[in-house]
Protein backbone atom coordinates (compact mmCIF):
# COMPACT_ATOMS: atom_id res chain seq x y z
CA UNK A 1 0.00 0.00 0.00
CA UNK A 2 3.01 2.24 1.01
CA UNK A 3 4.41 1.49 -2.60
CA UNK A 4 0.92 2.63 -3.96
CA UNK A 5 0.52 5.77 -2.30
CA UNK A 6 3.88 7.15 -1.96
CA UNK A 7 4.13 10.68 -1.48
CA UNK A 8 0.67 10.92 -1.45
CA UNK A 9 0.30 10.08 2.36
CA UNK A 10 1.83 13.36 3.05
CA UNK A 11 -0.92 14.68 1.16
CA UNK A 12 -3.99 12.57 2.68
CA UNK A 13 -2.89 13.91 5.95
CA UNK A 14 -1.65 17.58 5.24
CA UNK A 15 -4.48 18.43 3.00
CA UNK A 16 -7.20 17.21 5.70
CA UNK A 17 -5.79 18.93 8.40
CA UNK A 18 -5.50 21.96 5.97
CA UNK A 19 -9.45 22.07 5.29
CA UNK A 20 -10.69 20.26 8.77
CA UNK A 21 -8.19 22.28 11.08
CA UNK A 22 -7.53 19.20 12.85
CA UNK A 23 -5.51 15.88 12.19
CA UNK A 24 -6.65 13.20 10.43
CA UNK A 25 -5.35 10.52 13.00
CA UNK A 26 -4.06 10.92 16.40
CA UNK A 27 -0.23 11.98 16.78
CA UNK A 28 2.09 9.43 16.95
CA UNK A 29 0.01 7.27 14.72
CA UNK A 30 0.01 6.28 11.27
CA UNK A 31 -2.87 6.23 8.12
CA UNK A 32 -2.45 2.68 8.19
CA UNK A 33 -3.11 1.08 11.61
CA UNK A 34 -6.04 3.98 12.25
CA UNK A 35 -8.88 1.98 13.77
CA UNK A 36 -11.45 4.73 11.00
CA UNK A 37 -11.66 3.65 7.72
CA UNK A 38 -9.58 5.93 4.99
CA UNK A 39 -9.44 5.37 1.35
CA UNK A 40 -8.28 7.82 -1.94
CA UNK A 41 -8.45 7.76 -5.30
CA UNK A 42 -6.63 9.64 -7.77
CA UNK A 43 -8.04 12.49 -10.43
CA UNK A 44 -8.22 10.37 -13.54
CA UNK A 45 -11.35 9.58 -14.79
CA UNK A 46 -12.82 7.24 -13.89
CA UNK A 47 -11.31 7.57 -10.51
CA UNK A 48 -8.97 4.71 -9.63
CA UNK A 49 -8.31 3.90 -5.74
CA UNK A 50 -4.58 4.19 -4.78
CA UNK A 51 -4.72 3.84 -1.00
CA UNK A 52 -7.41 2.29 1.23
CA UNK A 53 -5.61 1.50 5.32
CA UNK A 54 -6.04 -1.48 6.81
CA UNK A 55 -9.65 -0.55 8.30
CA UNK A 56 -10.94 -0.37 5.03
CA UNK A 57 -9.72 -3.23 3.58
CA UNK A 58 -11.15 -5.37 6.19
CA UNK A 59 -14.71 -3.60 5.22
CA UNK A 60 -14.24 -3.98 2.11
CA UNK A 61 -12.95 -7.34 2.18
CA UNK A 62 -10.17 -7.14 -0.56
CA UNK A 63 -6.89 -7.44 -0.59
CA UNK A 64 -4.36 -4.33 -0.80
CA UNK A 65 -3.77 -5.48 -4.21
CA UNK A 66 -7.21 -6.33 -5.54
CA UNK A 67 -8.04 -2.52 -4.30
CA UNK A 68 -5.43 -0.59 -5.80
CA UNK A 69 -6.52 0.37 -9.55
CA UNK A 70 -10.13 -0.38 -8.31
CA UNK A 71 -12.67 2.30 -9.69
CA UNK A 72 -14.03 4.23 -6.91
CA UNK A 73 -17.19 4.12 -8.02
CA UNK A 74 -17.45 0.40 -7.67
CA UNK A 75 -17.49 0.79 -3.96
CA UNK A 76 -21.03 1.95 -4.27
CA UNK A 77 -23.59 -0.71 -5.53
CA UNK A 78 -24.84 0.04 -9.10
CA UNK A 79 -28.42 1.96 -8.00
CA UNK A 80 -26.84 3.79 -5.33
CA UNK A 81 -24.28 5.56 -7.19
CA UNK A 82 -26.33 8.76 -8.40
CA UNK A 83 -26.10 9.72 -4.32
CA UNK A 84 -22.43 9.43 -4.58
CA UNK A 85 -21.84 11.11 -7.73
CA UNK A 86 -24.21 14.22 -5.83
CA UNK A 87 -22.03 14.05 -3.32
CA UNK A 88 -19.06 14.40 -5.41
CA UNK A 89 -20.66 17.69 -7.38
CA UNK A 90 -20.82 18.97 -4.03
CA UNK A 91 -16.89 18.28 -2.85
CA UNK A 92 -16.50 20.21 -6.16
CA UNK A 93 -17.61 22.96 -5.10
CA UNK A 94 -16.62 22.84 -1.59
CA UNK A 95 -13.69 20.95 -1.09
CA UNK A 96 -15.04 19.04 2.01
CA UNK A 97 -18.32 17.20 2.81
CA UNK A 98 -19.08 16.16 6.49
CA UNK A 99 -21.50 13.68 7.84
CA UNK A 100 -22.31 12.21 4.32
CA UNK A 101 -24.09 8.81 4.65
CA UNK A 102 -23.99 6.12 2.38
CA UNK A 103 -24.28 2.66 1.40
CA UNK A 104 -21.15 0.65 0.39
CA UNK A 105 -20.62 -2.87 -0.90
CA UNK A 106 -17.71 -5.31 -0.14
CA UNK A 107 -16.03 -7.50 -2.45
CA UNK A 108 -17.68 -10.46 -1.21
CA UNK A 109 -21.43 -8.20 -2.05
CA UNK A 110 -21.76 -7.50 1.70
CA UNK A 111 -23.73 -4.51 1.73
CA UNK A 112 -22.94 -2.05 4.51
CA UNK A 113 -24.00 1.77 5.75
CA UNK A 114 -21.09 4.39 6.43
CA UNK A 115 -22.30 6.93 8.27
CA UNK A 116 -20.51 10.85 9.35
CA UNK A 117 -18.01 10.54 7.02
CA UNK A 118 -15.77 13.08 6.05
CA UNK A 119 -14.53 13.26 2.10
CA UNK A 120 -11.87 15.67 1.10
CA UNK A 121 -9.97 16.82 -2.27
CA UNK A 122 -6.68 16.00 -2.06
CA UNK A 123 -4.94 19.52 -2.15
CA UNK A 124 -1.55 20.84 -2.43
CA UNK A 125 0.31 23.68 -1.00
CA UNK A 126 0.01 25.42 -4.32
CA UNK A 127 -3.80 24.85 -4.97
CA UNK A 128 -3.05 21.35 -7.28
CA UNK A 129 -6.00 18.85 -6.78
CA UNK A 130 -4.71 14.96 -7.07
CA UNK A 131 -8.03 13.15 -6.04
CA UNK A 132 -10.29 12.56 -3.27
CA UNK A 133 -10.36 10.79 -0.14
CA UNK A 134 -12.66 9.95 2.61
CA UNK A 135 -12.33 8.35 6.13
CA UNK A 136 -15.52 6.88 8.16
CA UNK A 137 -15.57 5.78 11.93
CA UNK A 138 -19.04 4.08 11.65
CA UNK A 139 -20.86 1.53 9.74
CA UNK A 140 -23.14 -0.99 10.17
CA UNK A 141 -24.03 -4.00 7.74
CA UNK A 142 -27.32 -3.58 6.11
CA UNK A 143 -29.97 -6.24 6.41
CA UNK A 144 -30.77 -8.74 3.76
Amino acid sequence: MQRSAGDRLTLIESSFARLAGRPLVPPGSDLWSAANAIVAHGPQDPPLFFYANAQALELFRMSAARFIGLPSYKSAEPGLREERAAMLAQLEAEDMVTNYRGIRIAADGTRFVIENAVVWNLIDEAGQRHGQAATFAQWSPVPD
